[in-house]
């Protein structure tokens, strides 16, 4: 049952069909065909998959987000950012970078981050004399940061799969956010030097301070958060819905540029994504029981013992994996998918479920940055208006960094679980 269905599933992804009906109809398909399941379990189980307290939280942050960016946000997140890298080598790039970092913590997309920011520094870039391809690689590659620093889309999904604490997964993804984005940094001053492309006009001190008063509603947005959610005030799905009303009250009442009559449509396309995501978590409750039925875990875990007894080993070949899934599925859909297949395997090693998830997100942060589903990639290319193929080019020497950051979260577990053990 489980071969029909894994063959099936990935015949109809290479004719195009969406993942969430490729992932249900093949495991569908499987069940009838083999006959060994009452459909009626089948039901329950696509029910009891979508009905979690904690799936709530991803309609709540895609909508955080929209507000946060219709209200005029994201313009005072840039201004800050340019007060504090903006007159260093490679300064609008740095600004791309830091500012992706602070809107990470805000809107928990990598798309999402993009598009907010790429619409207002990828022009300016270009206009300061930036490569156009450069300019948008290294906008699509800081927006990936969106899912590693919390919070995380897919961190809540990989925390419902896994039955890891959400609130964990959001500290464990801090240290990896902050080291991805000081890689970025770092090759873009080097880059920035050779290219010999100078910063913004440093600001006066009084225009500093009015940068930093006039975003430390935004800055703030995190802390209340984190803050609430590792002081016991809320739970992270509790947290989410009042991002929504802290994005609200400030941007219609602080900054006052939040257009009620723009509300309707975010709330419409939050809903839309949402779906999308829950659809695929229904789709893949039948293929993961049809899995761990089958004892296909067990058998890939000695399927492993087999090839080497070494964690160090393992957790290469697993990266690998996952760098090759994230060329492939968008970030939700794969954890949906490998979770109950690498799970096992990582326990079977002593690998800490925590550490693992951090690993799997920043691998798939790399995957938005990898053709040919690589969604920040598309995102960035349409608004500098280049083919994927010029992005894609531009994007290789970032992917080679982002490699080697991922590579340290990997080895240096204590990057992932110092915090949360920290706070425990």
């Amino acid at each position: 049952m489980a071969l029909i269905a894994a063959l099936l599933f990935v015949l109809f992804l290479a004719l195009s069909i969406p993942i969430a009906a490729s992932l249900g109809l093949a495991s569908l398909i499987a069940v009838l065909v083999t006959n060994k399941v009452p459909l009626v379990i089948v039901s329950q189980m696509v029910y009891a998959s979508a009905d979690s307290f904690s799936l709530m939280a991803i309609p709540f942050f895609m909508l955080a987000g929209t507000v946060m960016e219709a209200g005029g946000l994201s313009r005072r997140l840039i201004n800050f950012a340019n007060c504090v890298v903006g007159g260093t080598t490679g300064g609008l790039g740095a600004i791309a970078v830091l500012t992706s970092m602070f809107f990470a913590a805000i809107s928990g997309s990598g798309p999402a981050t993009v598009a907010a920011l790429g619409t207002i520094l990828i022009p300016a870039m270009m206009e300061a004399g930036y490569d156009a391809a450069y300019a948008s690689a290294l906008m699509a590659t800081a927006g990936a940061i969106g899912i590693v620093i919390p919070p995380s889309i897919p961190m809540v999904v990989y925390g419902v799969q896994s039955d890891v604490s959400v609130g964990a997964l959001f500290l464990g993804g801090f240290l990896p956010g902050i080291l991805f984005g000081g890689a970025l940094l770092a090759y873009n001053y080097v880059r920035s030097k050779h290219q010999q492309w100078g910063g913004t006009s440093r600001p006066s001190l009084r225009e500093a301070m009015l940068a930093a008063k006039d975003a430390l509603p935004a800055l703030l947005t995190p802390v209340i958060i984190l803050g609430g959610i590792y002081g016991g005030v809320f739970t992270p799905t509790e947290a989410a819905a009042v991002a929504v009303v802290y994005g609200v009250m400030v941007g219609r009442f602080v900054y006052k540029e939040l257009d009620w009559g723009k509300f309707p449509k975010a709330l419409v396309d939050a809903g839309i994504n949402s779906a999308v995501v829950v659809l695929i978590i229904m789709g893949a409750s039948i293929f993961s029981w049809i899995i761990v039925s089958e004892n296909v875990p067990a058998l890939l875990v000695d399927l492993v013992r087999s090839i080497s007894q070494s964690s160090v080993v393992v957790l290469l070949l697993i990266n690998i994996l996952l760098l090759i899934a994230g060329c492939l599925l968008d970030a939700s859909s794969a954890i949906i998918v490998l979770t109950p297949l690498l799970l096992p395997v990582i326990k079977a090693f002593n690998v800490d479920p925590l550490h693992f998830g951090i690993i799997m997100v920043v691998n798939l942060a790399v995957g938005l940055i990898t053709p040919p589903v690589g969604l920040d990639l598309y995102v960035a290319a349409g608004i500098a208006k280049l083919s994927l193929e010029q992005i894609s080019r531009a994007v290789v020497p970032l992917i080679v960094v982002t490699i080697v950051a991922l590579l340290v979260t990997t080895y240096v577990p204590s990057l992932s679980l110092a915090l949360p053990h920290l706070l425990k």
